[in-house]
This record gives C-alpha cells, sequence and structure tokens, in this order.
C-alpha cells in the first residue's frame, strides 16, 4: 500500500520547485514595473558618485534639466576620471548618508555597465535575490533535507517583505543576500561532509567575505554576525577558536572602513529622530508595538505596511507571536536540536537589535517598516520552513501549499493592485505642450521630490523649478510670477504630503500657507485640471494642479 508520505511526496516537491520557478520569474515581470521611490532615487545619485554636487534650490526658479546630468555618471575619459567620480562617492556617502559604502559601489559599477534605467539598475538586486534563493535551498538540505531545501527556498522567494525589497534599488535586499551566504557557509563549515582541505578553504573564504559583505553593506548587520559567532559557538565549540579566526579576519576587511568613514558619517548622523520617548512606560510600549508591527511585517504583510494602520499591524503581529510561539513549542517536544538553531539564526539577532535600542535609549528596531532589522528575516523564515517539514501533522501538504498560496497572493496583490507611476502622470501634464514655458512649483526642498522630478520630466522641455520651503513658499512664489523677464504661461504646482523638511506643525497652518499659495497663483492664472497622485506612501502623495493664464 502507497503510504501518505509517498503519495504526496512527488505533488509537494513539484509544487515548491514551480513556486521557485515563479518567484524569479515574477521578479523578471516586474522588474520595472514601479517608479523610483524617494530613496531609490537617492541612491542613484550616490551610486554615480554624483552626490557632492547636488546643490539644494534657492528661492529662485532653476532650470530643472540642469539636475537631470546629477543622476546619470560624468563624462570620464580615462582612469583618472574614474578614481575621481569613485572619490566623489565615497565623500558623498561621508557626508550625509548613514549607510556603508559597498552597496554604491557596487551600483556604480553596474551603472557603468547598464545606464541609469529603472530596470537595469534593480537588475543586479534581482540577480543577487535569486542567489539568496538558492542559498536557502543549500542550508534548508543541510538541515532538513531536499525537500526542506525546497520548502525554505520556495518561503524566501515569495516572502512579500524580501520580494518587494529584492526589486528595490536600495542595500536592504543585498544584505539578505549576505546574510543567506554566510548562514550556508557556517553550516556547510559544520555539518558538511568532511570536505576536503581546498573545500574548507573555500567556504571559509565564502564566510569571511559574506560576513564582510553584510557589514559593509548595512551597519545594523553587525548584530546579525554577533548572532552568527554564538550560534557557531552553541553548536560546534569544539571548533571554536578556527571560527574564531573566521570572525576575526571578517572583522578585519571592515577595519579601514571603520576607522576612517564611519567616524565622519557618525558626527554627520542625525540620532535624534531615534530617540526612544520619555519615561519607563512609554519606551516598553514603544518597544513592544515595534515587536508586534516588525512581526507582521516580517511574516506577513511586507510592503503592504505603508498602507495599513498602526493598530492593524499590532493586531495581526499579536496574532502572528500567538501562531509562531505555537510552532516553536510543538517544534520543541520532537525537534530541539534544529529548533534551537533556528532561534539562534532567527529570534537572537533580532534580540540583540532590541537590547542595543534599550541600552542606547533609542527606537530603530521597529523604524523603516521592517527594514532596519531585515537581516533576521531568513532566520524567521527558516523556523516556519522547519515547522512545515518537521512537524508531525498529517496535514502537512495543505499546511505548505497554503503558506505558498499566502505569501504568493499578498506578493501579487502588493504589485499587481499598488501601481506607482506619480511622476510619469507629472511628466504627461509637461507633454501636453513641451515646447511652453513651464513652472513646476513644489513646496518643498526634499531632494528626493527635486530628483525624481529631474529623473522623469522630459529635459527637452522648457521647465523651470521653484523649489522652496513650505512657510517661505507663497512669498517666493509672488517674487517669481512678478518678474516680467520669466513669462510662464503654464505653471504646475506640485503639493506633496509630505515636504520631508520644515514642515507646517499644524494643519491650520498648513491650510493657511496653501489657501496664501493659491490666492497668489489666481491674480493671474486659472485653473484647467486638479490630479491626485498617489504611490504606496506618504512620500508619493501628491496634488498636481496646472494653471494657465487667465
Amino acid at each position: 500500500m502507497t503510504t501518505p508520505h509517498r503519495l504526496f511526496r512527488f505533488p509537494v516537491e513539484a509544487l515548491l520547485l514551480g513556486a521557485i520557478a515563479l518567484a524569479v520569474l515574477l521578479r523578471i515581470v516586474w522588474l520595472g514595473s514601479r517608479e523610483f521611490w524617494y530613496d531609490e532615487v537617492l541612491s542613484l545619485l550616490f551610486a554615480a558618485g554624483q552626490r557632492i554636487f547636488y546643490d539644494s534650490p534657492e528661492e529662485v526658479p532653476v532650470t530643472l534639466a540642469n539636475y537631470t546630468p546629477l543622476l546619470s555618471l560624468p563624462a570620464e575619459s580615462g582612469a583618472k576620471e574614474i578614481v575621481q567620480t569613485t572619490v566623489g562617492l565615497l565623500r558623498g556617502i561621508v557626508g550625509v548618508e548613514p549607510h556603508p559604502f559597498l552597496f554604491y559601489l557596487s551600483q556604480n559599477v553596474w551603472l557603468r555597465l547598464t545606464g541609469n534605467g529603472e530596470t537595469v539598475q534593480r537588475l543586479m538586486g534581482m540577480g543577487l535575490s535569486v542567489g539568496a534563493i538558492a542559498c536557502s535551498y543549500g542550508t534548508g538540505k543541510l538541515l532538513m533535507g531536499h525537500r526542506g531545501g525546497l520548502i525554505y527556498a520556495a518561503l524566501m522567494g515569495l516572502s512579500p517583505l524580501y520580494f518587494f525589497h529584492s526589486l528595490n534599488l536600495r542595500m536592504y535586499g543585498p544584505v539578505v543576500f549576505w546574510v543567506c551566504l554566510s548562514t550556508l557557509a557556517l553550516l556547510q563549515l559544520i555539518y558538511g561532509d568532511r570536505p576536503r582541505l581546498w573545500q574548507t578553504v573555500l567556504w571559509s573564504a565564502v564566510f569571511i567575505g559574506a560576513i564582510a559583505g553584510a557589514m559593509l553593506t548595512f551597519y545594523p548587520a553587525f548584530y546579525w554576525v554577533m548572532a552568527l559567532a554564538v550560534a557557531a559557538l552553541v553548536i560546534d565549540r569544539k571548533r571554536w577558536w578556527q571560527h574564531g579566526v573566521r570572525f576575526v579576519a571578517g572583522g578585519a576587511i571592515v577595519v579601514p572602513w571603520a576607522m576612517w568613514g564611519l567616524p565622519q558619517q557618525l558626527r554627520n548622523a542625525d540620532f535624534g529622530r531615534f530617540n526612544a520617548p520619555p519615561g519607563i512606560l512609554a519606551t516598553a510600549l514603544t518597544h513592544a508595538q515595534g515587536m508586534l508591527k516588525t512581526m507582521a511585517i516580517h511574516l506577513l504583510v511586507g510592503d503592504w505596511a505603508t498602507s495599513l494602520s498602526d493598530p492593524v499591524l499590532w493586531a495581526l503581529g499579536a496574532i502572528g507571536v500567538l501562531l509562531w510561539a505555537g510552532m516553536v513549542w510543538t517544534l520543541w517536544q520532537r525537534e530541539s536540536r534544529l529548533l534551537s538553531l533556528g532561534l539562534l539564526l532567527g529570534v537572537l539577532p533580532l534580540v540583540i537589535a532590541l537590547a542595543a535600542d534599550i541600552a542606547s535609549g533609542k527606537f530603530t528596531f521597529g523604524f523603516g517598516n521592517g527594514r532596519s532589522v531585515i537581516f533576521g528575516l531568513p532566520g524567521m523564515v527558516l523556523i516556519l520552513a522547519i515547522w512545515l517539514e518537521k512537524a508531525r501533522v498529517n496535514w502537512r501538504s495543505w499546511a505548505i501549499l497554503g503558506a505558498l498560496f499566502i505569501y504568493l497572493g499578498v506578493t501579487g496583490a502588493d504589485f499587481i493592485g499598488r501601481d506607482r507611476q506619480m511622476f510619469h502622470q507629472i511628466n504627461a501634464a509637461v507633454n501636453q505642450a513641451p515646447d511652453t514655458p513651464t513652472l513646476i512649483a513644489l513646496n518643498s526642498k526634499a531632494w528626493g521630490h527635486v530628483m525624481r522630478l529631474a529623473y522623469y520630466v522630459n529635459p527637452e522641455a522648457p521647465v523651470d523649478l521653484l523649489a522652496v520651503h513650505p512657510g517661505s513658499f507663497p512669498q517666493a512664489l509672488e517674487t517669481t510670477l512678478a518678474d516680467p523677464n520669466q513669462p510662464y504661461e503654464r505653471v504646475l504646482w506640485l503639493d506633496p504630503a509630505r515636504s520631508v523638511w520644515e514642515e507646517p506643525e499644524t494643519k491650520i497652518e498648513a491650510d493657511a500657507i496653501r489657501q496664501q499659495a493659491t490666492g497668489i497663483l489666481e491674480e493671474g492664472y486659472q485653473v484647467t485640471s486638479t490630479q491626485s497622485l498617489a504611490g504606496t506612501m506618504d512620500l508619493d502623495k501628491f496634488t498636481l494642479t496646472l494653471y494657465e493664464p487667465s
């Protein structure tokens, strides 16, 4: 008689292979489906080595097309110019950027090969995500066999949070690759079949490079490296000194940047935005809410967090904690060794990050909709994979199918149901009269807003930009429109939901500024159209109003 295990073995493995293939295919299909969001266009500015040449607009109109070249590599005729661009890249990072250099430097190399288009710029991150999926399979196979590897790879491939960041021109997707690669390398060194000397040397080199790559891509990955060191000591203490040498070697690679770049970044860092609220109870509540929100984002909602309220995320996080605790309990009864490793890789990094927050009086754990602790995602997904493969349940196949279906549904709904093409619509409004002198009036000086306009608006059109802090916007607008030397036949007022810098403190103040600006515009112009532009976050929300002479 055919046993249930044999009955379901082929269909389940075929389903998992199909899920992995679909995860890769969808990445290719959706590679260029979204505009660069605020931080992505800044990644392009840094990667091009042009940050040091960016000047914030003054309170007078500037030619928008003057900013467009900053999003491409400068003209280079030889090695000297390439070195100058690289030096400019590093200077730009230590000046204002809170992240290490490796992501930007790798994108700089990629920029030379591909150009600055949306699709090609995201291609390298997508390739690294395929590598992370492959590493997940290797890790799962070492721990749970072939099917366990397929489960882990399929879950990582369709993880809503990781899927989004794997197609995001930021460092959060690449750091997950380094985490997955370092995990695989360490477990190969510990559990691999009696490797030859050259294999040990190879995996040691991979491990050393992976932990150094993680720390040079994203500073909080240091918490992951600490947790990995504890895991190595716990599960393979007999070879503690070999592992110690590898960790020291990885740290040595980071030392030059830590001595030169990191001190400059710390001097320029804005740590005030991470301050925890005063009072023990308020601080404890903030950390608890951050943990629940992170649980919901990591295990279920992914980038949907930008469209969900905090109470909803807290509730989903609480449900996730209960379900996750149930999985841990059932595994502890039968698979305590494997579960212990999963907890070391999935929970310990987050505990270390939370402890660092508490000790420093900061709140970074719940910052950035899960991305500040994204290094813990592979370990958390590993625990889910262990439960799906090792839990003693008769409906295992249905549980695997359900998990994949939920992940695919959340990810698919995000990319199909939440298009982000706001700045294409602004460009379309400009191109309605491409030869007409046009002023884009923006009541914000946020460089992300400015550079997105520079990237998406037709550089051949005669467009000037007036970008001013909200409080100064009406006066600057009045002065500009009264200047007889600058007769604009069209004015596009781009009113952001978030001006980012020097935002009005109250809604009443913001409304008063908008009413004043409206009155100035209506003295010589009339409204011909109004559009509400919206993406997936507050930074994507704008009101676009077209004025033409009355």
